[in-house]
């Protein structure tokens, strides 16, 4: 960006070289590296004199590269060091793996962890859990973020802790009659020993649409998994007598997803 005035030095800190006493004199030139530097203001260093540090302004002031103390210098007197703090407003840009996820406590970090997964064939019948015919997309367009998630005879595990939102979407397909297509969604905390429903996704066909009427359902919601051996979800399928809730393995008519927004609470 623009400055009017001379550019502030940006978070950096410099020693400037060794500076003889001259008797009776002053004012002395800063530079370091023999290259003269100037500093934001008096209040942006340290100078040490014969082992004492002195009051910006009022032992000394500074103006460009020329630093002034409050009275001529003599013989004897030492100038320790001059240190110059760059713009003390301004850190800079920390290095490359210095910044922990510690000193990142309520920043959000992004999306770690994304995944998912589609029924590959229609489910004609009620079914506790839905754990055949199952697939992580495997599109050309589609990539899962992290590690994914992950199931066993229907029972889906997540790969870390945190605040997920578990989707479902169902597409019903209805024969000559009326019916409902209903996926329910359970969690368990203690590792499937209970259930608890948290949501449905319903939707449902009228007769006079006639064979191959067609609608979808959606719905998510927030699980809070505190421990990833005990959470768990499972999704079944109910109401079914005319008509299927449709799966295919080349297109997402039926599915899941799992997105980890953030930490667990």
């Amino acid at each position: 960006m623009a400055y009017i005035g001379k550019t502030p030095t940006v978070g950096n800190f410099q020693v400037c070289d060794a500076i003889s006493v001259v008797n009776n004199q002053a004012a002395y030139t800063m530079q370091v590296g023999s290259v003269n530097v100037s500093p934001e203001s008096a209040n942006h260093m340290l100078v040490s004199l014969n082992g004492v540090i002195q009051k910006p302004t009022d032992a000394f002031t500074v103006s460009g590269s020329t630093i002034t103390f409050a009275s001529n210098l003599v013989t004897g007197d030492v100038i320790n060091f001059i240190q110059i703090l760059g713009n003390v407003l301004d850190l800079g840009v920390p290095s490359d793996g210095t910044v922990t996820p510690a000193k990142l406590s309520g920043v959000t970090e992004g999306i770690k962890e994304a995944d998912q997964w589609r029924v590959t064939a229609n489910i004609t019948s009620n079914v506790d859990p839905i754990a055949a015919n199952l697939e992580r997309i495997d599109d050309a367009s589609f990539s899962k973020i992290g590690t994914g998630v992950s199931v066993s005879s229907g029972v889906w595990s997540f790969p870390s802790t945190g605040l997920w939102q578990v989707s479902c979407f169902l597409t019903g397909l209805g024969d000559t009659q009326a019916d409902n297509f209903i996926i329910v969604v359970y969690a368990s905390t203690n590792n499937g020993s209970a259930w608890d429903e948290i949501y449905q996704v319903a939707t449902g066909v009228n007769a006079t649409g006639g064979q191959g009427n067609q609608n979808t359902g959606y719905l998510d919601q927030l699980v809070n998994v505190t421990n990833i051996s005990n959470v768990k979800i499972k999704f079944t399928a109910i109401s079914i007598s005319n008509g299927y809730i449709m799966g295919n393995s080349a297109s997402t008519f039926t599915g899941f997803k799992f997105i980890r927004l953030g930490d667990s609470q």
